[in-house]
């Protein structure tokens, strides 16, 4: 018999057939409803909701309990990843076998079985089997020094999970996945009836038969008298082994003409660089805090959809329609919400290129907001509250670096794991404050030892970007703050010290800590002097 089971905020909720119904809802009422006050949040793991996770702590140096709820009689696994993939992974497997319950703590060095490890870090606290689901409840230290265990921060973490539906441990094959979550500075979902969503997609486009291909389409939406706000981002993937990222941008008003073909021709919509929406491989749903929207509405604006397509087989002939669905509500929240673009600025007749054979080469842009105030008077504060970390795949970590004064105060966000193939929206769980003359650098490291040519910047997924698309408020006109190294100084001699200052990324208190820290042989490169020519779009 089929079986859908549906966990809700601190609930269980059984559907099956209609035969069994009243059964099943008297075992229901009995114990699935009852909300744990320990175990206050909850995310699905996977998007058929068939993985659920509760967890709860009692303060950020003590111990986290997770309860992991999977439809399956087989094995279960859970862990931490530095970058979504097995290696390098923090893990837990149990189930209920014929001969009992069984549980170990397990690191993975490669795609191939976990390994025991030799100090058991977390504690079991249940193991149950019942109507087709397996219930692990479990708890640790978030503050593990066992060097084969992930440290638990308050910064976004990748979530993993897989299991069987036997419970011999073998391979999983589609039974996995990964969600990055932060544990410790949760921000849950609001519940919403409203229906009301504005449908930017493309239709039925073929995509040719080259690895790179970008689409656009400008578009209107339905006409909104006043202004309404987005508050949240759903990604409609028809391809989901070839659509990369996806960008909704917002046309200056010369803009005038709705046109569907192939990007950056030389189209008046090629202006269009204001980022309204934005999504990355491996990301699903991106609901915004409940007192910010994105603005909407009350005017008579065009619209770009850009669609970044990886072919990596470079087969012809296939169609596609995916784009975005954007919820909006006329209840306008207490803030508007824009994307400041910043980073390196992805133009290929700069003419900088990455060598080959570096293990580590780092990468710069400068986003000086002392220029903001030549269009806007006055600034305000901006409070950034997510980001969008980018490059393409020789990146290997970015780090966003936020001074003062010419110090650095914070790191707006870093991934030092970065993945291409994980591009989410980062909530950064409490907000960022930039103010007026602060700097923004934006750091990416990338690693070329399998590349014996110089990669370029630009557009290609063969090509290198830098990027990071901060999520902030109140929103303001400028969208766009990039720069690009200085190359007329890269053959000289001796090279201007310009690479910001840039402290190291914040370490665990215990020295011997999980892979996700160890660093390698290091080339910096070192560009003669970033040109601070700052490309602003003021949408007016």
């Amino acid at each position: 018999m089929l079986s859908t089971y549906t966990c809700t905020n601190g609930e269980i909720d059984i559907m099956r057939s209609l035969l069994p119904f009243l059964y099943l809802f008297s075992v229901w009422t009995k114990g699935a409803r009852v909300v744990d006050p320990t175990l206050p949040f909850m995310e699905y793991l996977d998007q058929n909701n068939l993985v659920c996770l509760k967890w709860g702590f009692d303060n950020p140096q003590g111990n986290i309990t997770f309860k992991l709820v999977v439809n399956t009689t087989g094995w279960v696994g859970f862990g931490f990843s530095p970058n979504g993939g097995m290696k390098g992974s923090d893990i837990v497997i149990g189930g209920v076998g014929p001969s009992g319950i069984y549980f170990t703590d397990r690191y993975a060095t490669g795609n191939s079985k976990p390994l025991v490890d030799e100090q058991q870090s977390y504690t079991l606290l249940s193991m149950t089997e019942s109507d087709g689901q397996t219930t692990m409840t479990f708890r640790r230290s978030i503050q593990s020094c066992d060097g084969q265990d992930f440290h638990i921060t308050d910064k976004p973490i990748k979530l993993i999970y897989a299991y069987g539906i036997t419970d011999e441990i073998a391979y999983h094959g589609d039974r996995e996945g990964t969600k990055e979550v932060n544990l410790l500075n949760y921000k849950p979902r609001m519940t919403s009836t409203n229906l009301n969503y504005l449908s930017a997609t493309v239709d039925n486009i073929t995509i040719p038969h080259s690895r790179t291909y970008y689409h656009c389409k400008v578009m209107q939406f339905p006409n909104l008298k006043t202004k309404h706000h987005i508050y949240q981002i759903e990604p409609v993937i028809e391809n989901v082994d070839m659509v990369h990222h996806m960008l909704l941008h917002r046309c200056p008003t010369f803009v005038t003409k709705p046109y569907d073909k192939p990007c950056f021709m030389g189209d008046m919509g090629d202006a269009c660089f204001g980022v309204v929406a934005a999504w990355g491989v491996g990301a699903g749903v991106y609901e915004l805090p409940e007192n910010v929207g994105i603005p909407v509405g009350g005017e008579d604006t065009f619209y770009r959809l850009e669609i970044h397509y990886n072919n990596q087989n470079s087969k012809a002939g296939r169609t596609d329609s995916s784009g975005m669905k954007l919820h909006y509500t006329a209840q306008l929240r207490q803030h508007d919400a824009g994307i400041l673009t910043t980073g390196m600025l992805p133009l290929v007749q700069f003419h900088y290129s990455i060598p080959p054979n570096a293990t580590q080469f780092h990468t710069y842009g400068v986003c000086n907001t002392t220029l903001f105030s030549q269009l806007l008077n006055p600034v305000p504060e901006l409070q950034v509250f997510a980001m969008i970390l980018h490059t393409h795949l020789a990146g290997r970590k970015v780090r966003v670096g936020h001074y003062r004064n010419g110090e650095q105060i914070d790191f707006l966000g870093l991934d030092e794991n970065f993945n291409f193939e994980f591009q989410q929206v980062i909530s950064l769980g409490n907000i960022k404050t930039i103010k007026q003359s602060d700097e923004i650098a934006v750091e990416c490291t990338y690693s070329t030892t399998d590349r014996t040519n110089v990669t370029m910047m630009g557009l290609a997924t063969t090509n290198e970007m830098c990027l990071a698309f901060l999520f902030y408020y109140p929103a303001i006109k400028i969208n766009t703050c990039v720069s690009h190294p200085n190359t007329r100084y890269l053959s000289m001699k001796h090279k201007l010290p310009i690479r910001p200052d840039m402290m190291k990324t914040p370490t665990d208190t215990c020295e011997n800590k999980n892979a996700a820290s160890r660093l390698s042989t290091s080339w910096i490169m070192n560009p003669a002097g970033i040109m601070l020519l700052l490309l602003w779009i003021a949408m007016i």
